[in-house]
């Protein structure tokens, strides 16, 4: 891939640029059932009417394998707040419409979040007592089916050249509650851009799902506990006191 064409560089992967398709291209070492998970998950949500990239192919290039989609020409809301920074709670009011669009949605064949959050708690290195807390805080949530980004940011959110939104990366998505989806936005917001950003996001989310932001508050723990097992190792710490934290003001 010429660099001219590189959209973006993440861990272990990078995004590019091929004519009329974005290309996310993984390291050679990559979980081929992770990629493979991702690559089918986009394919449920699309088939729910969200607006997002059409999947086009699943392929392999060499060592690596790569997921080719549409590619969306325009900016992300992260682009647009970084370069209109006045236009902050603007942005932050679209952003939270969108996610609640996507919680109207249902997915029946998407892996479920409680399923996966009891998985990632046993994965972590927290000692028994406070999996066992967790496992008990997990089960006594709410059990819901809507379609839960599981990662969504400012920059997951394409506006593009024709005014028309789109979401991006479909790696986490799962079905389950939408308070713990905003839990772990809340959680992103924080480590990308302080906890100020983070608390206007939470209020603006709680304002217009009427939701109590003491219920959000509740799922921080178990969705910390979850995020820290990726192997993230600046996040870890700042993860793991949310974790410690029975309760929030």
């Amino acid at each position: 891939m010429e660099e001219q064409n590189i959209l973006e560089k993440r861990p272990k992967k990078v995004i590019y640029r091929d004519g009329d398709y974005a290309v996310k291209s993984f390291d050679p070492n990559y979980s081929k059932s992770d990629v493979l998970n991702e690559a089918l998950n986009q394919a449920r949500v699309e088939e729910t009417g969200l607006p997002i990239p059409k999947l086009v192919d699943v392929r392999k290039n060499g060592e690596k394998w790569e997921i080719v989609m549409e590619y969306i020409p325009g900016k992300t809301l992260k682009q647009i707040i970084t370069e209109e920074p006045e236009r902050e709670e603007e942005i932050l009011s679209q952003f939270v419409d969108i996610q609640l669009m996507i919680h109207q949605h249902t997915a029946p064949l998407l892996n479920k979040l409680q399923d996966k959050m009891k998985r990632k708690i046993c994965e972590t290195k927290l000692d028994a007592t406070t999996r066992y807390d967790l496992h008990t805080r997990l089960q006594s949530m709410p059990k819901h089916n809507k379609v839960c980004h599981g990662d969504l940011g400012l920059g997951d959110v394409i506006l593009s050249d024709d005014g028309k939104f789109y979401i991006i990366d479909w790696a986490h998505a799962t079905q389950g509650n939408a308070s713990a989806d905003a839990a772990r936005t809340y959680l992103k917001f924080s480590l990308t851009y302080g906890k100020e950003r983070a608390e206007k996001y939470l209020s603006i989310f709680c304002k217009k799902s009427d939701t109590a932001k003491q219920y959000v508050q509740r799922w921080l723990p178990i969705v910390a506990a979850s995020q820290s097992v990726k192997g993230h190792e600046e996040e870890s710490d700042l993860l793991l006191k949310w974790v410690d934290v029975v309760e929030y003001d």
